[in-house]
């Protein structure tokens, strides 16, 4: 089983991943990591109540008129079928711009509350376990220091 951890300058996001139900969107963002494709990158787009949103490349310089449209090069398709398709408080799931069009942004949920008509929408692909008092901390333009993966 892999987990993740998400550092920032706020604290550390533990991930445990849903490998069952989303196995091509855990294996792409675990290679993406690995790559360290996200080191450096901002959580973009910060909604209370709703989502903090990362991994345009382009957020490297926030101020780029083109952060939030940036991807790696591919697109990978949606898996909506799992039993874990509900965007609960620290869930982690794929940002797309229509369905099979993500790639590597991302986004974590700050509740239920404003969330469900994500649902079998967007692949949700792990979830915060411990640390998820920093999904409220992060603010638009908080960088990505690196993600760890680990192999538990």
């Amino acid at each position: 089983m892999r987990t993740a951890e998400i550092h920032t300058a706020k604290g550390i996001m533990k991930v445990k991943f849903y490998e069952e139900d989303a196995p091509n969107t855990v294996d792409n963002f675990c290679k993406l990591a690995n790559e360290g494709f996200y080191n450096g990158l901002a959580f973009h787009r910060v909604i209370p109540n709703f989502v903090i949103q990362g991994g345009c490349p382009f957020s490297k310089e926030i101020k780029d008129p083109r952060v939030g449209t940036g991807g790696p090069g591919y697109k990978i398709n949606c898996e909506l079928t799992g039993e874990n398709q509900f965007h609960d408080k620290g869930v982690l799931s794929m940002a797309h711009a229509g369905r099979n069009t993500g790639g590597s942004q991302f986004f974590i949920c700050h509740s239920r509350a404003n969330t469900s008509h994500l649902d079998r929408q967007h692949t949700c692909f792990g979830k915060v376990y411990e640390g998820i008092e920093v999904i409220d901390e992060i603010r638009a333009g908080d960088k990505i220091e690196k993600i760890v993966i680990n192999q538990e």
